[in-house]
């Protein structure tokens, strides 16, 4: 029988050597082995340490965790981590009573996860509406108006709005229940095979990939600067949209409110992979954004594929990733290109934790360059690398990497000037709920404060924000897990917190980094926080998020 901790996974501290009394390797879960001396034990296929079973105690149900009578009461760590502070105090108390609860029998979590998938879908399914893009039906979208509206009646705008709100929503909070479900089942002995839930979200994702996106516009502004490249425009130029508007104007049409007047903030390589969705789509826009959605969609697999054979625990790996619900939501439902930078994330992160070398050096940074083509907060990941290269004085190594990423970058941004850098600055200084920075620059507009000197202050408050928070949050983490996955993990998670622009899809980096950190209170605050982002900023890009 698997021995399982009082506190289930991601709902305590981290297990640090020196504080449960064993000098063992932690099992997949990041708990220490810790039997008591002269116990005969085992290890069964999940790594956990087992015991004898009474003869009496009957079969064990492998849809379960084994919680019930028979087991051998395993003995407390020596000196748990207690929870900090009130808030922490009072989601413990809720997560043990949850975590022990059916929303922890695997079957349960599983069928709450697909509800919750489903709901995101049928708003998907049922475009047009205030959380998708207008004017765009993709193939399942549009076979479904047929069946459903084959007259192609408008429906109520105001009722329709509100259900379409109300199922969204849903959706993503039973995302959320579904996931840690999943989460605690596992920590309590629950080992799905990852193969098959690969499978069954290469299933989900391939269903999404042909489905309006929803939750956002921004792949109505990835195509609208794609087909601006493939005419041979600069999409970083000002006004290079309302060009757009006169010579194309379907693609312009589907651009978000908030959006048509600005110039692009993505990386030479995000546009050249634009250039060529465009290319294929020609003048459909509703091509286009198939091919993005269809693209993202197999790069969120090829990531779940990446971790599946590199992980320390597949499991855990794939229900972080592959599996959250989430995740599969934001980034594939919505299609964004969040999901690339994560891809460079975690592929520089295990190349530099499993080789060392010349090439292997390189290529690090390659990717690095790549994944900042981007989205330039693949950054982000660099800084966190370096942390433990430092620490080690592996000086060598370090300046290979950076020079190899700093290379590669200059010649991607060679392509389209120094200039291409200039909306992204711009893009730098706009803030929304609910980053706690947008009450500064509520009162500084109070008090009449210069627009410049308040864009600084602003400034100079998220950075120095993200890295205290990174340190407070790489503290928190067992001194035995790898640096190189703490590091930029603590980065990146403060960053999602901090920043001034936030949304759900930007957790993609510190969601695919945490899949290499076992058992930890950080999984907990990840969840909370994309979910609440999630909720906040639902809008298919026509209402402007916040205030900017």
């Amino acid at each position: 029988m698997t021995q399982v901790s009082a506190s289930p996974a991601d709902s305590s501290g981290p297990v640090r050597q020196a504080e449960s009394g064993s000098n063992g390797a932690g099992d997949g879960n990041g708990q220490a082995d810790a039997r008591p001396a002269g116990q005969s034990g085992e290890r069964d296929h999940t790594g956990v340490a087992v015991s004898a079973r009474p003869a009496d105690a009957g079969p064990i149900s492998p849809g379960r965790p084994t919680t019930r009578p028979g087991l051998t009461t395993p003995s407390p760590p020596a000196a748990p981590l207690q929870p900090t502070g009130p808030v922490e105090r009072l989601m413990s108390t809720v997560i043990r009573k949850l975590s022990w609860s059916r929303l922890a029998t695997p079957r349960v979590a599983i069928t709450i996860t697909g509800v919750g998938l489903l709901l995101g879908m049928i708003v998907g399914a049922t475009a047009p509406n205030s959380q998708t893009l207008q004017h765009v039906w993709l193939p399942l979208t549009d076979l479904v108006s047929r069946l459903l509206n084959p007259t192609h009646q408008p429906a109520s705008p105001g009722l329709h709005d509100i259900l379409t709100s109300a199922t969204l929503y849903s959706g993503d909070i039973l995302a959320c229940l579904g996931l840690a479900g999943m989460l605690w089942a596992h920590s309590q002995g629950w080992r799905p095979d990852p193969r098959k839930l690969l499978l069954a979200s290469t299933v989900v994702v391939a269903i999404m990939a042909c489905l309006t996106p929803v939750g956002s516009s921004d792949t109505a502004s990835y195509a609208a600067y794609g087909r601006l490249a493939s005419l041979g425009r600069d999409p970083y130029s000002p006004g290079t949209l309302a060009w757009l508007s006169h010579h194309d104007p379907t693609y312009f049409q589907v651009v978000g409110q908030l959006w048509k007047n600005q110039p692009s903030v993505y990386g030479p390589v995000a546009t050249w992979i634009q250039s060529f969705a465009a290319s294929i789509g020609g003048a459909s826009v509703q091509t286009t954004i198939w091919v993005l959605m269809i693209l993202n969609g197999i790069v969120f697999l090829a990531v779940g594929l990446l971790l599946l054979k590199t992980s320390d625990d597949p499991v855990r790996a794939t229900l972080f990733w592959t599996a959250n619900p989430v995740l599969i939501q934001q980034l594939v439902g919505g299609g964004h290109f969040d999901t690339f930078v994560a891809a460079a994330a975690i592929a520089a992160i295990q190349l530099t934790r499993r080789y060392r070398g010349l090439w292997a050096d390189v290529a690090i940074g390659v990717i690095i360059g790549v994944g900042s083509g981007v989205k330039i907060t693949a950054v982000l990941v660099a800084l966190g690398l370096a942390v433990p290269l430092l620490q080690r004085r592996e000086y060598l190594r370090l300046s290979r990497i950076a020079v190899v990423a700093m290379a590669t970058l200059a010649l991607e941004y060679r392509a389209f000037g120094l200039d291409s850098l200039k909306p992204l600055f711009n893009g730098s200084q706009w803030v929304t709920l609910p980053s706690p920075l947008w009450f500064v620059k509520a009162i500084g507009d109070e008090l009449h404060v210069n627009h410049g000197t308040l864009a600084l202050i602003i400034s100079i408050l998220c950075v120095s924000a993200m890295f205290v928070v990174a340190w407070l949050v790489y503290q928190r983490i067992s001194a035995d897990q790898p640096r190189e996955v703490v590091a930029p993990f603590a980065l990146t998670y403060a960053w999602v917190l901090v920043w001034p622009w936030m949304f759900a899809w930007y957790t993609a980096l510190p969601w695919v980094i945490l899949t290499q950190v076992p058992r930890n209170r950080m999984t907990r605050w990840l969840t909370i926080v994309t979910v609440v982002l999630a909720l906040w900023h639902s809008s298919g890009g026509w209402v402007p998020p916040g205030r900017v």
